[in-house]
């Protein structure tokens, strides 16, 4: 099994509900995101690769049309986005368009991942 990735990022703002009222994610804050898509595939094309990194333009280009220097709340539609709700979504909107996507790692700080893998 081949696998490849590759890493999109962003600035993005967003408030977390549900939280206590002293939790600090509770607050209005931002953070640098960093978006790492996997895809997976028992063969290689004709051209040696499981996807050219190339043809995952249009990811890059919807997240820095939707999701960059935005409001994550707003972006999503609801009280709760989080990077792991962040990941289900990049997950279902990249495998929508590429089926070797096999997962998704969304950090927002350099020491903290969370990851969609059906």
């Amino acid at each position: 099994m081949f696998t490849i990735t590759k890493q999109f990022a962003f600035s993005a703002s967003h408030q977390l509900a549900g939280l206590d009222a002293d939790h600090p994610c509770s607050r209005l804050h931002g953070h640098n995101y960093i978006v790492e898509v996997e895809l997976k595939g028992a063969t290689l094309d004709a051209r040696g690769f499981v996807r050219d990194y190339r043809e995952l333009g249009p990811l890059k280009r919807m997240i820095d049309d939707e999701f960059d220097h935005r409001h994550l709340n707003e972006v999503l539609g609801h009280d709760h986005p989080t990077a792991e709700q962040l990941a289900l979504f990049f997950y279902d909107w990249a495998h929508d368009r590429w089926p070797e996507v096999s997962a998704v790692r969304v950090s927002e700080t350099p020491k903290t991942w969370a990851e969609y893998r059906p």
